[in-house]
């Protein structure tokens, strides 16, 4: 596959199937990952579910992908939620170019919480011991800023302080965080950060290339 516009029929064609085949629970999005982040759904059915729409972002996972962090990308039967507290089984598959290069990517969500409403129906028809829990949730954003403004308050979690209050070992750290989540491929994201760490873009890309380094040394 050259790009994912070429195949976009043939695409969107699948993308249709998959939602007639499940129905209304079943929400099924297209991402082209060549454009720009905050613009990566060309189609969309079932957008009711996370309430996206065609010309919305991706998550927090496909950044996770395309800043080469995460290697294998393709995740199945994994359990998200929603901001308005749905609770979906999801599949997502990377599509990928003749370099190997991810460019788009594939994915499913499932709205299964009626079926929380009774044990016996999830059991049954979710096979919930098979079901992977993800250790970092899926963040499903109506734009790139939604996905930063979250993955700010998982740093602040994760170091256990606001950015105004650590140290510079924990700003490298925190900055490693975001780094590793893909963060600073999103444009202008590096503003917001520097402004949540309260460091100078100077410091920012300072204290970035020495968390990088000590990645470097550790792999």
């Amino acid at each position: 596959m050259k790009n994912v516009n070429s195949e976009f029929n043939n695409l969107n064609r699948i993308v249709k199937m998959i939602s007639e085949q499940f129905g209304s629970k079943c929400e099924v999005i297209l991402h082209d990952l060549t454009k720009d982040y905050n613009h990566t759904i060309i189609s969309i059915e079932n957008g009711h579910i996370t309430n996206r729409e065609v010309g919305g972002s991706g998550s927090n996972l496909g950044l996770q992908v395309l800043s080469g962090k995460k290697k294998d990308g393709d995740e199945f039967s994994y359990i998200t939620q929603t901001k308005d507290g749905k609770l979906l089984r999801s599949s997502t598959v990377f599509l990928r170019d003749e370099k190997d290069k991810v460019i788009g990517a594939l994915c499913v969500n499932y709205d299964i919480s009626d079926l929380m409403m009774a044990k016996n129906i999830i059991d049954d028809a979710m096979m919930f011991n098979n079901v992977k829990s993800k250790d970092e949730p899926e963040f499903f954003a109506n734009n790139v800023g939604e996905i930063i403004d979250h993955l700010i308050q998982q740093c602040q979690n994760y170091i256990g302080k606001p950015g105004s209050l650590m140290t510079k070992e924990e700003k490298i750290r925190a900055l490693k965080f975001f780094d590793d989540r893909g963060a600073f491929l999103i444009t202008k994201s590096g503003d917001q950060i520097r402004e949540y760490l309260g460091i100078s873009k100077y410091t920012l890309y300072n204290y970035l290339d020495i968390a990088r380094k000590v990645d470097d040394e550790e792999h």
